[in-house]
């Protein structure tokens, strides 16, 4: 029996005309449809997901609480932004590892925005300590690294995704066979997806298959940092 529906056109309708009505007054009045029809509706995905996640990697959570869990708020932070938005126009949850509440931690990661959906892992925009330690970990343990991008599951549902340095990274030799991995900023694997797949029912067991193939990569970047797996 497939799952049932958690999100449905209301979702991305409500993002349309936020972004066109990015202003306290119109999300004042619209609040309610931001609960009913956008945070709710996340909020009890990710309650579902979490049994699922913890059979998956039980290192990792997926938190259902409306503050401090796994969904990230609606409002942005607009102190060092030339863009004075008050609200983001998407809806993301991001599952971390359990010993790193860091959003640049490794981590699996939902996002829902009309025109750009997609699940992803691994770690966006790590700092300078963070990516050397997961450049030395892919160029020490090369065949390991290899076997994981080369998993049947891995090949079938993801696409490595980041921007790129234009040179090797100091210290990594040019001539590395893993060098194109090792010019990573970040460390991504993504999927793209529809509107019409996260509405459709059953989008909870595909968004945990997902997660089941990230695992291994996820793993490997965990372990890097030092992270129990």
């Amino acid at each position: 029996m497939a799952e049932s529906a958690y999100f449905t056109p209301k979702l991305f309708k409500f993002l349309r005309d936020l972004k066109k009505n990015n202003d306290k007054s119109w999300f004042a009045e619209n609040k309610q449809r931001y609960f009913d029809e956008v945070r709710d509706p996340f909020l009890d995905f990710i309650a579902a997901f979490a049994p699922r996640l913890h059979k998956i990697n039980p290192h990792f959570v997926a938190d259902s609480r409306p503050l401090g869990g796994s969904l990230f708020r609606i409002y942005r932070d607009v102190r060092f932004s030339r863009d004075k938005s008050p609200y983001k126009t998407n809806a993301g949850a991001q599952f971390n590892h359990e010993q790193s509440k860091n959003v640049h931690a490794p981590g699996f990661y939902l996002h829902l925005e009309p025109g750009e959906v997609f699940a992803a892992a691994g770690i966006w925009h790590p700092d300078a300590v963070t990516a050397n330690k997961v450049r030395q970990a892919i160029a020490g343990n090369p065949e390991k690294f290899k076997r994981i991008l080369s998993a049947k599951s891995f090949k079938e549902h993801c696409t490595i995704s980041g921007e790129e340095l234009s040179r090797p990274p100091r210290g990594f030799s040019p001539d590395h066979p893993l060098i194109d991995y090792l010019k990573y900023k970040d460390f991504l694997v993504m999927t793209g997806l529809s509107e019409q797949e996260v509405c459709a029912p059953g989008f909870l067991d595909r968004f945990t298959t997902l997660c089941r193939a990230y695992a291994p990569y996820v793993g490997f970047l965990a372990e890097a940092l030092g992270l129990e797996v």
